[in-house]
């Protein structure tokens, strides 16, 4: 019982002497520039007209429950935001 030492393989030693090499294959350079054209129309596009979105009428429900569409026109600290 109690620790004991890790035993050493017999091959180890002729393993440390190789040396590894990782070969990458050579990547199509007209396959990056569609790709990256691709991504670069991807993150630029922005739709011409948006349209406002009404939620769901749940929604519209629980948030007029929970007075979250409560709004009150006459109240002194919105006059500055509806000028």
């Amino acid at each position: 019982m109690g620790n004991q030492p890790a035993k050493q393989d017999k091959d180890r030693g002729k393993e440390s002497d190789l040396i590894r090499v990782r070969i990458r294959p050579e990547i199509d350079q007209d396959l990056v520039k569609w790709l990256s054209r691709d991504v670069k129309q991807l993150c630029t596009f922005v739709p011409k007209k948006p349209h406002a979105i009404q939620p769901p009428d749940h929604e519209i429900e629980y948030m007029r429950l929970h007075g979250l569409l409560d709004l009150d026109l006459d109240d002194p600290d919105l006059t500055h935001l509806l000028k």
